[in-house]
């Protein structure tokens, strides 16, 4: 399952830094606009405990993480929406993304310029929202005057979606994103292949500075306060700080690198947890001698779907599930304790997975 989440932001914000820290890749980060001219990628394996827990007992030959791929797309101005800056390029990139990951610049340093001359994180993302909004209403009113030809000669399914695409547009006119509108779950549909990119899930990351991490400051409280407003979630992180932890060698230097902040994990840890959430995603396990591995899955997911994921012919010739949860295999130790114990259960093709579950399939093809 492929899964990618854009950085966006405007210029100078921090973007490149944070995509340094979340990723071997070494993006070019400097005190100008347009450092980051194509969009620098990386794959980004999800932290979980879980997994370092079942490798202890299970002692693999080979430990597979869940991982994200993380795009760090150029920075955007004014006017991107009509091309200027690099445009079209920027969204086109975000549209191929799954979530948005907002960097709002939340600290003053008069040593690195702001494309607008001074801090506002409302006004900023403000700025981003109204060119895509922008672009969302160019890939609307193409469909829109598709629909209105269907519906005038009584094309049932074509009035159904012209009354669900004039809210959107109405909606997006007022200066709102399109994942707010006021429709239902299922008319979504009618917009599902216009990719619009005020539809995608955000979480805004405000950039603070040190001072600022623990107990954040007044502009991370109006990008919360603009956040709870939308239904939307904020992390603050400072992209300075994880780029001095992510100079050091060990996980031991790290820990203690932490431990003198007064923090528990990382802003990478904590961003990409929160990015992995943001998409409503869960993982399962499968442990073997050969390899343990945590899996992909849509919250949702039945056994059939969630074997799938492994490979289509699981899903196809899907027989059962031998189903053990996490905090048996930890108590227990192993497949044969559990199953001694009772802790090992069968399930057919109506199984709804849980976040967690350690998971065989049977199948046959």
């Amino acid at each position: 399952m492929g899964l990618k989440c854009g950085i966006v932001g405007l210029p100078n914000v921090g973007k490149s830094t944070l995509f340094n820290c979340l990723s071997n890749a070494k993006a070019q980060a400097a005190n100008f606009p347009f450092c980051t001219i194509e969009p620098n990628v990386g794959m980004i394996s999800v932290p979980d405990e879980r997994l370092q827990k079942l490798a202890e007992l299970v002692k693999p030959q080979n430990l597979v993480p869940n991982t994200i791929e993380i795009v760090d797309i150029a920075g955007l101005v004014a006017g991107a929406s009509k091309g200027e800056g690099l445009g079209n390029k920027f969204l086109g990139n975000i549209r191929e993304t799954d979530a948005i990951l907002h960097v709002l610049r939340c600290f003053d340093d008069g040593n690195i310029v702001h494309v607008h001359g001074n801090v506002d994180p409302i006004r900023d993302k403000e700025i981003i929202d109204t060119e895509l909004q922008l672009k969302d209403l160019e890939s609307l009113d193409k469909k829109l005057q598709k629909v209105q030809k269907a519906a005038k000669v009584g094309d049932k399914e074509a009035i159904a979606a012209l009354a669900v695409l004039e809210v959107y547009k109405t909606h997006l006119e007022s200066g709102q994103n399109a994942r707010t509108a006021p429709v239902l779950p299922e008319d979504q549909e009618h917009i599902a292949d216009l990719f619009l990119l005020t539809a995608k899930p955000v979480l805004y990351v405000c950039n603070v500075d040190e001072a600022s991490l623990k107990t954040g400051n007044a502009l991370v409280d109006k990008v919360k306060a603009m956040a709870a407003a939308e239904g939307a979630e904020t992390l603050v992180i400072c992209a300075a700080v994880e780029a001095d932890i992510a100079e050091l060698e060990s996980f031991e230097d790290r820990q203690v690198f932490l431990e003198d902040l007064g923090l528990t994990e990382s802003g990478v840890e904590k961003l990409i947890k929160a990015a992995y959430k943001l998409l409503n995603l869960f993982t399962y396990f499968t442990a073997g001698e050969k390899e343990v591995r945590a899996w992909t899955i849509h919250k949702g997911y039945t056994a059939p779907q969630a074997a799938g994921v492994i490979h289509t012919d699981f899903e196809r010739g899907f027989i059962r599930a031998e189903v053990i949860k996490y905090a048996d295999f930890v108590h227990y130790g192993s497949w044969a304790a559990c199953k001694e114990a009772g802790k090992m259960s069968v399930e057919g093709k109506a199984y709804v997975v849980e976040d967690g579950d350690i998971m065989l399939f049977r199948f046959n093809v």
